[in-house]
């Protein structure tokens, strides 16, 4: 996925699935009889292959509200997701896109989340890039890529010439642990940083876990020209899958308190609830 897209799904490793068709003409739902989602097989909090994610846990909502089982094709969500995968036919739908996002059409959202300060429970929460003690401490920042400047956050604190202070964490890690993107909480938790800068479904979920507590606060400013620090999250369809998409949105519609429900479980900040 883009540098403007890529967080809201963070890394991880892979088991294709055989056989998988691709409907036989895009955008023909009629005889659909299985809910075909690509997800990543270690990448909590949104999905796993025992199916403990959060978007494990809607997807399965959807199909039985649209009465057919989900079948799921396990890959990294590393670069060359979208193609290796919806564009290849292996699926029709993947969890937890941006609304937006330029390599798939998508559904209405079911969440708005951003960015978020991870620190300490015990020192004042720093709520804005322009808090000036973001140049005093150890600050954590999530990446893409190996120069640490490729996320929206890395991109804020570099404008401000926050840099000298500040460590990059992938979004891809070593996959032979479980759910790496989770390190740089883990990192406020020890000490190793003071503070980190986290997409907010991971911060939210993996900061309750954590021996000591963490506060978690949504970043300001969320807009910085030209990327911003807020997404609104659907699912990710083939362009021109119209049908496809009329049935996900209905049953997203139908669901709207149960899903709700679930991201509340599982920490999600939102911006789009009181």
């Amino acid at each position: 996925m883009s540098s403007r897209c890529r967080p809201v799904r963070l890394a991880a490793a892979a088991l294709l699935a055989l056989a998988a068709p691709a409907l036989a003409d895009e955008g023909a739902t009629d005889h659909v009889t299985e809910l075909r989602v690509c997800a990543d097989p270690n990448n909590l909090p949104f999905s796993n292959d025992r199916g403990e994610g959060f978007e494990n846990r809607i997807v399965a909502l959807l199909a039985a509200d649209l009465g057919i089982p989900v079948r799921t094709t396990w890959w990294a969500q590393r670069r060359g997701f979208v193609r290796n995968t919806l564009k290849a036919g292996l699926c029709d739908v993947i969890p937890g896109v941006p609304v937006g996002y330029e390599l798939t059409a998508f559904t209405r959202p079911y969440y708005r989340s951003s960015y978020v300060f991870v620190s300490r429970a015990d020192a004042p929460p720093v709520t804005s890039f322009d808090d000036p003690r973001l140049r005093a401490v150890k600050v954590g920042v999530q990446m893409i890529g190996n120069d640490a400047t490729n996320t929206p956050p890395a991109h804020a604190l570099s404008r401000r010439g926050i840099v000298r202070n500040v460590s990059g964490y992938t979004v891809y890690g070593d996959y032979a642990e479980a759910n790496p993107p989770a390190r740089i909480v883990g990192a406020v938790a020890s000490g190793e940083v003071e503070v980190a800068v986290a997409w907010g479904p991971l911060a939210g979920y993996f900061a309750k876990a954590q021996p000591v507590p963490l506060s978690v606060t949504p970043v300001s400013p969320l807009y910085e020209h030209p990327l911003p620090m807020v997404f609104d999250i659907g699912l990710g369809v083939r362009r021109g899958e119209d049908e496809l998409k009329r049935m996900l949105n209905g049953a997203l519609e139908r669901n709207r308190d149960a899903i709700d429900a679930i991201l509340a479980e599982y920490g999600v900040p939102r911006l789009d609830r009181n």
